[in-house]
C-alpha cells in the first residue's frame, strides 16, 4: 500500500504540553493533503484558546476528554477508561491507522494498525533531572511503556537521541523511525529584535531548568522574560517566586508568545531534558540567537546553529549570553543561523515522513492478517480533498 491509501487517522493528543502544537500541526498537514484526524484529547479539557486552535482547522473531528495521562499521580483508573473509549472511537469511526501519542494505549487491541509515537517519557527525563534510575514507585508506569511499546506496530520519534533512550529504558530493540517535528513560520516569524532574552516552559518542570536562568538574570544588562505555566495540570495556581532581573509573564497564548519570539534577541532554555524542542523551534523560526542545554537531542537538531552550555553550571550560562550581548555581529549571525536551521523543519517534510510512516504501517498490516473490513464516508473524504 502506498501514503494514498490512507484517508482516516485516529490520532491522540494530550492539551497540556508540546504534543498539542505538534498534533495540530500535523493534522492541518494532513488535511491539506486529503487525510481526514479524528482528534482523541486527554489530560485536560481544552482552553478557550486551544478549542479556537482546533476549530480553525478544517478536517479535524474533535473528540473531548479529560482522562489524566499515564504520567501523571495514580492515572491507572483514567488510562483504562481512556483506552474503552479510544477502542469504541475505533469500532465506531473506522480509521484506517490509529497514532497513538501516548505509550500505554498501544497495548489495546485496535482493529487499526497502530503507530506509537515517543515524544517523552517518565524514565529518560528522570535519569537526566535526578542522574539515578526512577524509583520503584514507577514500575507501573515502566511496565505500561513496555507493554505499549511492545503492541505496536510500529514505533516512531522525534529524534534519535528519544528512540535511543527506548532500547536503553525499556529494553525496546525492535527499531523505530526517527520522525522529525516541523512548525510554520505563517505565525513565528523575525521582528525588529530588541536587547531581550526570553524563556519559555514550564516553570515546575525541573527538565526546563529555567531556574537556571532566573539564576544569573541579574547579572545580565538586558532583561529576561520567562513565559509558561507556574503549576502542573490540576495543581491549582501556584505563586512565583519574584527575582531579580526576571519578568514572569505567564502562560500566554500562541499569538502573544509569538510575538514575543519575535522581539527577543537571544532564546535561552539550559534543558537537562529535552527530547526534540518545539519552543526552540519556534524561536528559530523567530530568528533568536539560541544557548541551550548540551544535551544530545538539542546537538542532534541544531548543530552549530546554537550555543551550548552544560546545563548545571551557572557560569557557562552566563558568558554564554554576555558574549551574544558583547557582540552584536555574532549575535546576528547566531540568529540567521537558527533561522536557516529551523528551515529544515517545515510541516511540509513533517508530513512527509508521517504519511510514509503509515504507508509503513498498512503495507505490514495487509502483510499480516486481513484487516477488519471497513466503509467509509465518501462525502467527509472528499470534503478533505477539496
Amino acid at each position: 500500500m502506498n501514503a494514498e491509501a490512507i484517508r482516516h487517522v485516529l490520532m491522540t493528543a494530550d492539551t497540556v504540553g508540546g504534543v498539542w502544537s505538534h498534533a495540530l500541526e500535523l493534522a492541518a498537514g494532513l488535511g491539506a493533503r486529503g487525510v481526514r484526524v479524528s482528534l482523541a484529547t486527554m489530560g485536560a479539557l481544552l482552553t478557550p484558546a486551544q478549542r479556537r486552535q482546533a476549530a480553525s482547522i478544517s478536517c479535524i473531528d474533535l473528540h473531548e476528554s479529560q482522562w489524566r495521562l499515564e504520567w501523571m499521580d495514580d492515572p491507572w483508573n483514567d488510562v483504562r477508561h481512556a483506552g474503552e473509549w479510544l477502542l469504541e472511537l475505533d469500532a465506531a469511526l473506522h480509521p484506517d491507522a490509529v497514532h497513538l501519542n501516548q505509550f500505554a494505549f498501544g497495548a489495546l487491541p485496535f482493529a487499526a494498525p497502530k503507530l506509537v509515537v515517543a515524544h517523552s517519557c517518565v524514565a529518560s527525563w528522570w535519569r537526566a533531572v535526578h542522574r539515578q534510575l526512577a524509583p520503584a514507585e514507577w514500575n507501573s508506569y515502566r511496565e505500561a511503556v513496555r507493554q505499549g511499546l511492545g503492541g505496536a506496530q510500529l514505533v516512531g520519534a522525534p529524534t534519535e537521541a528519544m528512540l535511543s533512550s527506548l532500547a536503553l529504558d525499556y529494553g525496546y530493540i525492535k527499531g523505530g523511525l526517527v520522525l522529525p517535528n516541523g512548525r510554520s513560520g505563517a505565525m513565528f516569524a523575525p521582528g525588529r529584535k530588541e536587547p531581550l532574552i526570553l524563556a519559555a516552559g514550564r516553570l515546575w518542570d525541573a527538565a526546563k531548568n529555567l531556574q537556571a536562568l532566573a539564576a544569573v538574570a541579574d547579572r545580565l544588562p538586558w532583561p529576561v522574560r520567562v513565559a509558561g505555566p507556574a503549576a502542573p495540570p490540576g495543581a491549582g495556581v501556584r505563586e512565583i517566586v519574584r527575582t531579580p532581573g526576571v519578568r514572569w509573564l505567564g502562560e500566554l497564548p500562541p499569538d502573544a508568545l509569538a510575538a514575543q519570539f519575535a522581539r527577543a534577541s537571544i532564546y535561552a532554555l539550559p534543558a537537562r531534558y529535552e527530547p526534540f524542542g518545539l519552543s526552540v523551534l519556534e524561536a528559530g523560526l523567530s530568528q533568536c540567537a539560541l544557548v541551550l542545554g548540551d544535551v544530545p537531542s538539542l546537538r542532534e537538531v541544531w548543530g552549530d546553529a546554537a550555543h551550548y552550555v552544560p546545563p548545571e553550571d551557572h557560569e557557562a550560562l552566563h558568558a554564554a549570553l554576555m558574549r551574544l550581548i558583547a557582540d552584536p555581529p555574532l549575535l546576528r549571525q547566531m540568529g540567521r543561523k537558527a533561522l536557516a536551521r529551523a528551515g529544515h523543519f517545515t510541516p511540509e517534510r513533517m508530513v512527509d515522513a508521517y504519511l510514509s510512516a503509515y504507508a509503513r504501517l498498512l503495507a505490514s498490516a495487509a502483510a499480516g492478517a486481513p484487516p477488519r473490513r471497513r466503509s467509509r464516508r465518501k462525502a467527509e473524504e472528499n470534503a478533505c480533498a477539496s
